[in-house]
């Protein structure tokens, strides 16, 4: 089993600006791993993601920083490698990539995204994957002819300062296939049941070991929401509905709570969403 990290999800929040840089070093301070802010460009009070981390990355020594997840379907994959690419330079290599296709498909086609159908969404995460990869190693310049993606002659680079890691948030099974076969994580949407995550678990091993990895070469992040009380109004880990209903509890059953997702739900990575 991986060893176990710990995140912190923040908002992009226009109003929430002035107490992101706080938020982010006080989680570097406390030992946090990462931070992972989410990107959905259509929101018009969300700062851009990319952007933050920009700042957050320059302000922090060790946090590392995720995106939760990029939106694919209106940031095409060859921008996606050149901005990963530099936030991991500049940052001393401390990025990784969340991706996810898109959703909400009125606002991205309102911001002239495409609609893709969940095919297409599954073909062009193939893709970006395949896309990133090549445009992050020295070489010649490649040529992609995709069903989703054309790119007639590209030169790869800028090179990033470590294997920036791709993380699915994910939830369809075709998707967690694809994930099991080339992704290097896995964020558990907030909106799958808990009663899902077991067999999106199975289904990604199954899907490792098929393509010929170890089912620990995909870290699994699980969000939980909540907060710190002095009271337990939450006793025991959620085993049915929503990913986003919210813990309220003591630290001690905080503790516990993420104990058991970590062995009994074979999660190595806890993102917390206060």
């Amino acid at each position: 089993m991986n060893a176990a990290q710990f995140g912190v999800f923040l908002s992009p929040r226009r109003d929430g600006a002035a107490a992101l840089l706080d938020h982010a070093q006080t989680a570097e301070h406390a030992g946090f791993d990462y931070v992972s802010i989410q990107d959905h460009p259509y929101v018009p009070d969300f700062l851009d993601p990319f952007a933050i981390i920009g700042v957050l990355a320059g302000r922090t020594e060790n946090l590392r920083f995720v995106t939760n997840v990029a939106n694919l379907a209106l940031r095409p994959p060859a921008m996606l490698a050149k901005t990963a690419a530099s936030l991991d330079v500049l940052s001393g290599g401390r990025f990784e990539l969340g991706l996810g296709g898109g959703r909400s498909w009125p606002q991205i086609l309102g911001m002239g995204g495409p609609h893709w159908a969940p095919g297409q969404v599954f073909t062009a995460t193939d893709e970006a994957i395949t896309i990133l990869h090549a445009l992050w190693q020295p070489g010649p310049p490649i040529d992609v002819q995709g069903e989703i993606f054309h790119l007639p002659g590209i030169a790869p680079g800028p090179a990033p300062a470590h294997r920036v890691g791709i993380w699915l948030g994910v939830g369809g099974p075709r998707m967690l296939r694809l994930a099991g076969r080339r992704a290097d994580g896995w964020i558990a949407p907030l909106g799958t049941p808990y009663e899902t995550k077991p067999a999106a678990q199975d289904l990604i091993d199954a899907a490792a070991r098929q393509a010929g990895r170890e089912p620990t070469d995909i870290r699994r992040v699980i969000q939980l929401v909540g907060r710190i009380t002095d009271h337990a109004h939450t006793t025991e880990r959620p085993r049915t509905g929503s990913g986003g209903q919210p813990i309220r509890t003591t630290p001690e059953v905080w503790a516990r709570i993420i104990a058991e997702f970590l062995t009994t739900e074979r999660f190595d990575t806890v993102n917390f969403v206060p």
